[in-house]
């Protein structure tokens, strides 16, 4: 039998986990196909840039050696403040490219 008591303490821990795990859930990841992304010529592996389009693209420049890159060192992908709220590729690149100091 729960007693009312074990019933709210089981609600509110079950309510937790629930939050928690939202909060932990990845950002999407952009897609080339987005407006904005298809604007800075964003593509999600650097060797897919278009080198006519964006001669000053180099195959060293990604997106993990971004300047605006906000991913940490090794993540697979990570947040950039031009994609609001979704994640770009760290093999990623777009014509906002800027060499991290």
């Amino acid at each position: 039998m729960t007693t009312r008591r074990v019933f709210m303490m089981q609600s509110v821990v079950g309510a937790s986990a629930l939050a928690s795990g939202l909060v932990m859930a990845a950002p999407a990841m952009v897609a080339e196909t987005d407006a904005n992304a298809k604007g800075l010529g964003y593509v999600a592996d650097t060797a897919k840039a278009d080198g006519k389009k964006y001669p000053k693209h180099a195959a060293t420049q990604a997106c993990a050696n971004c300047a605006l890159y906000q991913g940490k060192a090794g993540d697979a992908a990570g947040a950039c403040p031009l994609f609001a709220g979704k994640q770009v590729s760290a093999k990623g690149w777009c014509s906002a490219y800027a060499k991290k100091a």
